[in-house]
């Protein structure tokens, strides 16, 4: 039986996941048929990043995913878009769908950074000119 499950990866104490599909009979960090994401708990917020095209193809040929991904998945919607394919709504259009809110979700990924950057700079030089004063004054 083919499964879609974690494969372990990180040092000690900070572990991260891969999201694989594999062989039920194979060892947890063992071969794997292919990898479509990648699961990080250690993040604030984890960071979860599964290939939503992949996931449908494989949960549509019979892949079963274990219960920890099964919860990943439904977080992204992508069990609801396998009961929509069921259902008999195109592969394509379902694709399509999930493309647009990849797209989506990184383009307010990249807004969000940007702006943290330039207050985080701001503050790093407020700090650097604080203690050149503080220097200057004790000299």
């Amino acid at each position: 039986m083919v499964k879609i499950r974690l494969r372990r990866t990180g040092a000690k104490r900070q572990p991260s996941y891969r999201v694989v599909i594999s062989d039920s009979r194979k060892a947890r960090d063992g071969r794997f048929i292919e990898t479509i994401g990648f699961y990080n708990p250690t993040t604030e917020p984890t960071t979860v990043n599964i290939h939503e095209d992949r996931a449908l193809y494989w949960l549509s040929v019979g892949a079963q995913p274990t219960d920890v991904v099964k919860k990943l998945l439904n977080n992204a919607g992508t069990m609801d878009k396998l009961s929509r394919l069921k259902q008999g709504e195109a592969l394509e259009s379902l694709l399509a769908e999930a493309t647009d809110n990849e797209v989506k979700a990184q383009q307010n990924h990249e807004e969000v950074p940007s702006s943290n950057t330039e207050t985080v700079e701001e503050e790093v030089n407020e700090e650097a000119e604080v203690v050149a004063d503080e220097e200057s004054e004790a000299a």
